[in-house]
């Protein structure tokens, strides 16, 4: 029996999984612990030869796939690092925790812990090679080694190990470096119907492929290395991406393209009797897995119970889970720009709920324009020149996408609207709202207001209190106002009155959607509002009377988010919201321009990942470059 987590305070969660049934020759399965494996790679969606990309040249993920158990239905369930390494490390979702953010940095509860830990304290060595990059503060010691020199060949004798290889060359940064000479032929390049068709875009995939393919070629190493030690038949290895390709519409939207990843796993013979029903050498797997279930996995493989408040269900193991009718997504602030959305989808169907859905897909994210391909999409888009599918990253969303992912493999066939399939809307619909309860999603309040009103406690332990945080009342005027239901804006303009101030951002929010008429419709409120005790209230606020108000009302709600902008006032989250609806008005803020150029863009007191976010936005307000560490 492996040594139990009450260290950690920990209660575990009986999973519902019935045990597996051992074949003739697993009569006496091996009771010894598999060393695991983890070779990851960075932005990159299932493009291997394996999946059936003819494109993609990966023979030695190709000979891992041959031997191993391939999903076909993977996903990350954030399309950006930070949040989707988040989810991971904890094996719960990121929207609970306050940490769904591309970047922040937030508390995690004392009960928690992060799963090198666990492993651990069950006499696993763990190593990481080499990026982090979680939104959570280390609770003490992680890893026995996270740098670049951390391998598995520097464990105590006798220790079972477990250690991930992360490859970084298929990361977004590496499409667009030059120069390069390609290998794969950019005129065979996989052109989404979504992307233009020009040389830009065609060079930008040929480097994709390549990248690939070089990744391909140092898993191979890495997997050579673990047969020339002895160690093949002693070891479980997962191969995985952290989320979709780094191309835009891919990386940070809630499409398969951002989401859905490689995931193949090799049981060697020894452990079948630890892997799930439908494994075969060669095979494939159906089953929904997403990666708040990587940690519970783990710990199934290795005889634990996964604690309680893992949200994340074994899919293979002592524990294995039964499969799962649905997997979720989400996406919070990307970089300096602002969002929400959220998703589900089951076996055929994904369903997105925009939030904003205002604002247009591809806002002008400084890190995303450095990529050719966004560049010369962005141009073609201004100069009229695009279909009618690939105009629409560049317009304001629709508040609800429904697609069938198998009729529609690219997502660009929206079903939200069609009568017919109202009955599967609906079920998608509530699959999201229990979900989105049941986890207690945080980021139902604005970044910075979470913050605020958490205050010292953890934003997790704030989150699960109803009466802190009454997340069905935030929640439902929340889909109220993310609609375009003109008979809302009455609920919305009492809304403005609410004593709790996530009903009052969001029914402010609600106006805004809605434009001039309902603006008006509340403008004394709102007015009033601009001396809201919240600062992301305010903000909001201003936003709606700046965008719509009179010359009166404009100026003065710019004059409320000049006050809010500096960083070091108002902390760094509550002036990267001002700064940036100061940059989303465009001309209509103009006036206030000169006053931004040489405010306070560092809060002293936040992590150093809040701090960049100010300064991006007012470099793009000013047309300065942005210089990326």
């Amino acid at each position: 029996m492996l040594r139990p987590f009450a260290q950690f305070g920990l209660l575990v969660l009986f999973c519902a999984g019935t045990a597996l049934v051992a074949t003739k020759a697993e009569a006496q399965p091996d009771e010894s612990r598999p060393n695991i494996l983890w070779l990851t790679c960075e932005d990159m969606g299932p493009n291997l030869g394996c999946y059936g990309d003819s494109y993609a040249v990966t023979p030695n993920l190709d000979r891992l796939a041959a031997k191993g158990l391939r999903y076909l239905n993977a996903w990350s369930n954030a399309p950006v690092c930070a949040p989707a390494r988040t989810a991971i490390i904890v094996g719960a979702y990121p929207t609970s925790l306050g940490a769904e953010h591309m970047r922040s940095e937030v508390r995690m509860p004392a009960s928690m812990a992060m799963y090198p830990q666990l492993l651990r304290a069950a006499g696993y060595y763990c190593t990481n090679n080499v990026k982090e990059d979680y939104n959570l503060t280390k609770p003490g010691q992680v890893w026995d080694e996270s740098s670049s020199k951390a391998h598995w060949k520097n464990r105590p004798a006798g220790k079972p190990f477990f250690a991930i290889f992360n490859f970084t060359v298929t990361h977004e940064s590496q499409i667009r470096r030059r120069p390069h000479t390609l290998v794969h032929d950019p005129a065979l390049a996989p052109i989404p119907p979504y992307h233009p068709d020009t040389p830009e875009v065609r060079h930008d995939w040929a480097q994709y492929y390549d990248n690939i393919t070089t990744m391909d070629t140092l898993v191979g190493q890495k997997l050579r290395e673990l047969e020339e030690a002895g160690l093949a038949d002693d070891t479980i290895v997962f191969f995985y991406s952290d989320h979709g390709s780094g191309m835009p519409r891919h990386k940070r939207w809630l499409y398969e393209s951002g989401l859905k990843v490689p995931l193949i796993v090799y049981i060697p013979e020894k452990y079948r009797h630890l892997a799930p029903p439908e494994y075969r050498p060669g095979g494939v797997s159906k089953r929904l897995v997403s990666f708040v279930d990587l940690a519970p996995t783990l710990l199934s493989l290795i005889g634990e119970k996964p604690p309680e408040w893992m949200h994340g269900k074994p899919f293979m193991g002592k524990f294995c889970s039964p499969e799962q009718e649905y997997i979720f997504g989400f996406r919070g602030r990307m970089d300096e720009r602002f969002d929400l959305l959220r998703a589900v989808r089951n076996s055929r169907y994904l369903y997105i709920r925009n939030y904003m859905p205002h604002l247009p897909y591809g806002q002008h994210l400084a890190y995303m324009f450095e990529t050719p391909t966004t560049r010369i999409w962005k141009s073609l888009y201004e100069a009229g020149k695009l279909t009618p599918v690939q105009r629409a990253f560049w317009e304001p969303k629709p508040p609800e996408e429904l697609y069938d992912l198998e009729d529609d493999p690219h997502q660009i066939t929206n079903l939200a609207d069609q009568p017919a399939y109202g009955p599967v809307l609906e079920k998608m619909r509530s699959a999201l709202r229990d979900h989105i309860l049941t986890v207690r999603d945080a980021g139902f309040l604005p970044e910075p207001e979470m913050h605020r009103r958490a205050g010292e406690t953890s934003i997790f332990e704030f989150a699960q209190d109803p009466k802190r945080y009454p997340l069905e009342r935030i929640y439902a005027m929340a889909e109220l106002a993310a609609r375009y239901d003109p008979e809302a804006v009455a609920p919305l303009v009492n809304g403005l009155r609410d004593p709790d101030s996530g009903v009052r951002y969001w029914a402010t929010m609600g106006l805004l959607i809605r434009g001039k008429d309902a603006v008006a419709a509340g403008a004394s409120q709102l007015d009033a509002l601009l001396a809201d005790e919240s600062p992301s209230v305010r903000i909001v606020a201003a936003w709606a009377l700046a965008e719509f108000g009179t010359e009166q009302a404009r100026q003065k709600a710019l004059d409320c988010l000049l006050q809010l902008a500096p960083a070091d006032k108002n902390g760094a989250y509550t002036a990267a919201f001002a700064v940036w609806v100061i940059d989303t008005l465009g001309a209509k803020a103009t006036s206030i321009h000169p006053q931004l150029r040489d405010i306070p863009r560092h809060d002293p007191a936040a992590p150093s990942r809040a701090n960049s976010y100010v300064g991006r936005l007012l470099a793009h307000i000013f047309g300065e470059k942005v210089e990326f560490d």
